[in-house]
């Protein structure tokens, strides 16, 4: 049986390849379905990009450990609430650069058992916009040697600001 954790985890993974799949199909016209959660040795989703499978691995991008526990309404110390309004009153893109950094060297470390993995990642900080991450992935250097065949950003949580692929 799931801990609560790994439920809540599941369904944002769920909810962020089923945001992608529709801001890809919107953009792009090519269909994405038949979505389904996959064991840990695997990417964590499957789908169809048109009559092809593919698979995504998922990730959240978040300020910091402490953003992310506030925005998925864990309990902060008093210390933590500081450094939460530090943080919103001072955005930069060094910060943002860093944080995108710290979790793709973290991902490209994983292997998987896939034929073709596309890496999504969600932008979950009310911190950064399009802009931001445009500007960031404009100098952003990925390594020759990573396991994703694309990789995606979706602009911000809801997907209003779209999709930037990098």
């Amino acid at each position: 049986m799931l801990r609560d954790s790994e439920k809540e985890k599941l369904q944002l993974e769920h909810d962020a390849a089923k945001l992608f799949m529709r801001l890809y199909e919107q953009q792009f016209a090519i269909p994405m379905r038949h979505i389904w959660h996959n064991e840990p040795s695997k990417p964590d989703v499957s789908c169809y990009l048109g009559e092809t499978r593919l698979d995504l691995e998922i990730a959240h991008l978040y300020a910091s450990e402490t953003e992310a526990m506030a925005l998925l309404g864990r309990p902060l110390s008093v210390a933590m609430q500081r450094d939460i309004a530090a943080m919103a009153q001072t955005p930069d893109c060094d910060h943002l650069s860093q944080a995108l950094t710290r979790l793709l060297k973290q991902k490209f470390k994983k292997s998987y058992h896939s034929e073709r993995v596309w890496l999504v990642v969600r932008n979950a900080s009310p911190l950064w916009h399009r802009a931001d991450l445009a500007h960031v992935l404009s100098e952003l250097h990925l390594p020759p040697q990573q396991p994703f065949e694309q990789i995606w950003l979706i602009c911000d949580f809801f997907g209003k600001e779209g999709l930037c692929r990098m």
